[in-house]
């Protein structure tokens, strides 16, 4: 049988509403597994955010930081870290707006403010066991994959206009994710397809959120999820039902994966 790889996203795909991995995605991933098909995550968390979750399934191949930071069979496999003298400049006019930062690299993260109630109304949606500490120097001499900026509305435009460096992909109503321009979640996953040298048609990604648009209109057999943005719908081959309502079996039963 031809071998297959399937990426999964993390929030709102593999885990429910309440950060909870359904018993039927469970089973489903199991099953691909004994299948002998390749198993994938692809999500805008750090590698630290999912650690248990990576255990839980068996998985060692991963694309993280929406692309940035990914790892093939355990071994990195590719890195694309922010600027850093953009990074720098991005920080001060942040400061300025009295918009904290977080830094991101595939160990911590690091808050430059000690406290602030954006920084802990997102991470605590996220609802892992990490919170950023306080260290403002923390991207100085380090490779940063990914910074979070709190700000809300459309007030990243400001940052859209003067750091073509970088992406802001919105994740939270006070947060956005900044990334490498151009890079995301299709380009890391482009680089394992060059390693496995594995045809588009045997290829699948299943996602849901803004940060999975480019994923799933590249990927040849993509699936949104039902609950999925609908920017995520429109982008995607397939749709199938929420993540609540077993949409992970049932989509993967769609594209012929599973009976």
């Amino acid at each position: 049988m031809t071998q297959q790889i399937i990426f999964f996203d993390i929030d709102g795909t593999l885990y429910d509403h309440d950060k909870k991995l359904p018993a039927s995605t469970k089973q489903a991933i199991q099953q691909l597994k004994e299948k002998g098909h390749e198993v994938a995550i692809a999500t805008g968390r750090a590698p630290f955010m999912y650690e248990d979750l990576r255990k839980e399934l068996d998985i060692e191949t991963f694309v993280s930081y929406n692309g940035q930071y990914v790892v093939f069979k355990g071994e990195v496999l590719y890195t694309n870290p922010l600027n850093k003298e953009a990074l720098k400049s991005l920080t001060e006019t942040a400061v300025l707006n009295n918009h904290p930062i977080v830094y991101m690299d595939h160990e911590d993260m690091k808050s430059n403010v000690p406290h602030h109630d954006h920084i802990v109304e997102s991470i605590d949606s996220l609802k892992i066991l990490q919170f950023p500490s306080h260290d403002p120097k923390y991207f100085e001499g380090r490779e940063i994959y990914q910074s979070l900026l709190f700000c809300q509305g459309k007030e990243e435009s400001e940052y859209e206009q003067k750091y073509k460096e970088f992406d802001f992909v919105r994740w939270h109503p006070v947060s956005v994710d900044v990334v490498p321009h151009g890079g995301s979640k299709a380009k890391g996953i482009q680089k394992i397809i060059d390693i496995l040298k594995i045809d588009e048609d045997n290829v699948y990604a299943f996602g849901d959120g803004l940060n999975d648009v480019e994923m799933l209109s590249k990927v040849k057999n993509s699936v949104a999820m039902g609950n999925a943005h609908e920017e995520a719908k429109k982008a995607a081959k397939h749709i199938t039902s929420s993540v609540d309502e077993d949409g992970i079996l049932q989509g993967l039963k769609m594209v012929g994966l599973l009976d």
